[in-house]
């Protein structure tokens, strides 16, 4: 069992038998009939007027950023937005768009007052202020549909365009309990991540407007995310948007009985009312808790963990209700 990411689920059988047999094109033409059909679908459930496949959800936030920012625009996000600290930089070595974090609140929302400040007046000494971007869940937390509301005020306000990294925003719908569009109508664009929780073993979706779109899938050509019979991948990619969503809420379920398993372990600390969505952080006593130790003897038992502090724990369909017990077992063992 493996603990480390939701990166790591398996597809399941159904997406295998559907990759096997779908029926494919050349996609660069536009000819691949299960990638056109999963676009559609796509845009359709979220309520956008196009969609694009890409190959992840770091080329997916890319294309995302530098539709709609010029060379010498900034966007603004979070200190800890995965497309600021985790994708590289690629936004500013290979958009040539300034990213203009400001520290995130504790539940992962942007404070408007600080998003304020840094934005830029309109003179040339200055990058051009033109995106916001948020990410939902952001380290397991979902951002209140009142905060998405009042986020649209803002940019509206500020004359913004406003960017979703949705990577696991299928967890935030089901966590919310709303229909996924009710979530991706206060954005201009939006990204969906296909092969984390909803276990496709490949790509993500970026979603906006017809001409925003197009104008990304120029940019997916340059960048050499362009592919040719990819209607293989996207024939996983649509099961994973009609039949694992489901399993996000029993994902969900894991992950609070597991912080609140691990909350009872000395040297684990964690609070179970915090657990939201998948993911489960434990600070860790260092004086009691030798986590490397542990990673290896967990390995030894064929658990998978990435041992840091505060140590990481990710639920997902590979991880079962007996799964959680034995890692709680082991850890109480070795801890």
């Amino acid at each position: 069992m493996d603990f480390r990411s939701d990166t790591v689920t398996q597809p399941t059988q159904a997406m295998r038998e559907a990759m096997m047999n779908a029926p494919v094109g050349d996609d660069v033409y536009g000819d691949d009939p299960t990638v056109n059909e999963l676009e559609a679908f796509a845009a359709k459930e979220t309520g956008f007027e196009a969609a694009l496949f890409t190959t992840s959800g770091t080329q997916a936030n890319l294309l995302g950023l530098m539709a709609h920012c010029e060379r010498g625009d900034e966007y603004l996000c979070g200190q800890q937005a995965h497309n600021y600290k985790y994708e590289a930089g690629g936004a500013a070595v290979l958009g040539s768009i300034q990213p203009q974090p400001v520290e995130n609140n504790p539940d992962g929302t942007l404070p408007f007052d600080k998003l304020e400040a840094v934005i830029k007046p309109d003179d040339f000494h200055f990058a051009r202020t033109k995106l916001l971007s948020l990410e939902n869940t952001i380290n397991g937390k979902v951002l209140p549909m009142s905060y998405l509301a009042e986020a649209r005020e803002f940019v509206n306000k500020h004359k913004l365009q406003m960017h979703l990294d949705g990577a696991r925003v299928y967890n935030a719908a089901v966590a919310l309990d709303v229909e996924i569009r009710e979530i991706a109508q206060y954005f201009d664009s939006m990204t969906i991540c296909l092969s984390k929780g909803l276990a496709a073993p490949v790509g993500s979706l970026l979603l906006g407007s017809k001409e925003y779109i197009e104008k990304a899938r120029r940019i997916r050509k340059m960048l050499g995310g362009a592919m040719r019979q990819a209607g293989i991948l996207a024939a996983a990619g649509k099961l994973a948007l009609t039949e694992q969503v489901a399993q996000l809420k029993t994902d969900h379920v894991n992950a609070k009985k597991l912080a609140t398993g691990l909350s009872q372990i000395s040297g684990f600390k964690v609070n179970p009312d915090f657990i939201q969505t998948n993911i489960v952080f434990a600070k860790l006593d260092a004086s009691i808790i030798n986590i490397d130790d542990i990673a290896e003897k967990l390995a030894e038992d064929g658990i998978t963990i990435s041992p840091s502090n505060p140590v990481r724990f990710v639920t997902h369909k590979d991880i079962s209700n007996k799964d959680i017990d034995l890692l709680l077992e082991k850890l109480k063992q070795y801890a």
